[in-house]
């Protein structure tokens, strides 16, 4: 038995994203690493070795039965991160689940539901939300420094890793897609995606698509497995100042240019609008890991019962421009309302 400061976690899923979030809990002093579990045995005799005193574990019955077990962290395939979610909420446990939170919009409705009816934490794995780059670029639009948001767009592409269960849409996506939501606190009237299969039949290996605003702004993210650079980049186009986040850059992550246009009203031929070009800020940020701050924000929700800054509302919106977008590129592009999905 631990002591009472200790909060009890398990892991769910032992592939390459889960072994992430077992070493980063297993990091925390106010964290008891209880339970690895996994399908997989080998994966299992591997962990072992570097984590000798935590229990091991194929099946996750025992973990939803324990009470010292506070909460749940799911890392699983996509597919099972419904079924998980609604067994670990059901036995009374807090739960943090890797994105996208479910594959349909009834499922993430039920398990928004099930936390609710519970009072228990639900809080999704959108990464990018505790990126120190990600909350300055936050300050920078709410602060009204880039002046009036023209647009915004995101490039998340890379050579590989291939999913046989999900298409890049689902993969890359939802990173993009909580970062947009965050920077402009409102929901898209429309999304528009198109996106070809060349690899495999029916799984989309690039993707591109646009969100329409209400009052004019727009965003694209550019996805795919399949292309020749590895880029994680956000570009944010104001009327005052333009900053670009790349996130492949090991320093100078982030970059303010101070250009814009001057709107002046111009009315005959050979008057134009006055282009400013300024110089360029790379402000100092103090880097630490995005998941750590998840997983310390997770555990603080716990202790503190607090709702977290990524809940099931938020990762319910994602749902619904992901099943939005997908319509879309059955449709060959055509501009989907999220209204549609309720």
């Amino acid at each position: 038995m631990h002591g009472g400061c200790m909060v009890g976690i398990a892991v769910v899923g032992a592939g390459a994203w889960g072994k992430n979030h077992i070493r980063v809990f297993s990091e925390i002093p106010e964290v008891y690493l209880k339970y690895i579990c996994d399908k997989d045995s080998s994966k299992l005799s591997l962990l072992k070795k570097s984590y000798p005193h935590t229990t091991m574990i194929e099946r996750i019955e025992p973990i939803l039965n324990d009470p010292e077990i506070k909460g749940i962290v799911i890392a699983s395939s996509a597919i099972s991160h419904f079924p998980l979610a609604k067994e670990a909420l059901s036995s009374g446990k807090d739960v943090l689940i890797e994105k996208p939170m479910a594959l349909t919009l009834e499922e993430a409705k039920e398990l928004v539901g099930l936390a609710r009816q519970n009072g228990r934490i639900l809080m999704v794995g959108h990464l990018l939300i505790y990126h120190p780059v990600i909350n300055r670029l936050k300050e920078l639009v709410d602060s009204g420094d880039l002046g009036k948001i023209f647009y915004i767009y995101t490039q998340r592409v890379n050579l590989g890793i291939i999913r046989q269960d999900e298409n890049a849409l689902w993969s890359f996506a939802p990173h993009d897609l909580s970062v947009i939501l965050y920077l402009f606190e409102e929901k898209p009237i429309t999304v528009s995606a198109h996106g070809e299969s060349y690899l495999q039949k029916g799984i989309e290996d690039v993707v591109f698509l646009s969100l329409r605003f209400s009052d004019g702004k727009m965003a694209n993210i550019h996805m795919s497995w399949l292309d020749p650079h590895k880029i994680r980049k956000i570009t944010i186009v104001g009327s005052k100042k333009m900053v670009v986040f790349d996130d492949m850059e090991t320093s100078e992550k982030l970059k303010i240019y101070d250009k814009g246009v001057k709107n002046i009203s111009y009315e005959t031929y050979g008057e134009y609008l006055s282009l400013r070009f300024g110089d360029i800020t790379i402000p100092s940020i103090k880097m630490v890991e995005p998941l750590r701050v998840e997983a310390e924000h997770f555990i603080h929700c716990i202790t503190s019962r607090s709702q977290p800054k990524t809940g099931p509302e938020e990762g319910l919106q994602i749902i619904r421009i992901l099943i939005a977008a997908q319509e879309s590129l059955k449709e060959r592009g055509i501009p989907i309302p999220i209204a549609e999905f309720p």
